[in-house]
């Protein structure tokens, strides 16, 4: 039973470290892609306990288009370059998230 206690234990431990460090990585993507800072905290939060590491990586791998700005100068500018992506999970979580956290209820 106390080996079992220990295992759930370090699982959790495990799962919680792992989840920081998702959200580390995709709060600097967000950076990258233009969003300040604190808006890319805000959003990592959220979009790291709605997607799975798959679509987080589809947006880690996005890239603007030729003669695309590297970076957008809006939030909207982020989504709009999100629906390319075309995943509706994946722009109906940023798109919320990137509401929320303007308006600061993220």
């Amino acid at each position: 039973m106390r080996a079992l206690a220990l295992s759930l234990c370090a699982a959790l431990f495990v799962t919680g470290c792992v989840e920081k460090i998702a959200e580390s990585r995709v709060k600097s993507a967000l950076q990258e892609a233009g969003l300040s800072e604190r808006n890319s905290s805000c959003m990592a939060g959220r979009m790291v306990d709605r997607l799975t590491i798959s679509q987080l990586r589809k947006l880690e791998n996005l890239k603007p288009r030729e003669g695309e700005p590297r970076k957008p100068a809006t939030l909207s500018g982020y989504v709009e370059r999100v629906r390319r992506v075309g995943d509706a999970e994946v722009l109906t979580v940023t798109s919320s998230s990137a509401a929320l956290c303007a308006v600061g209820l993220g």
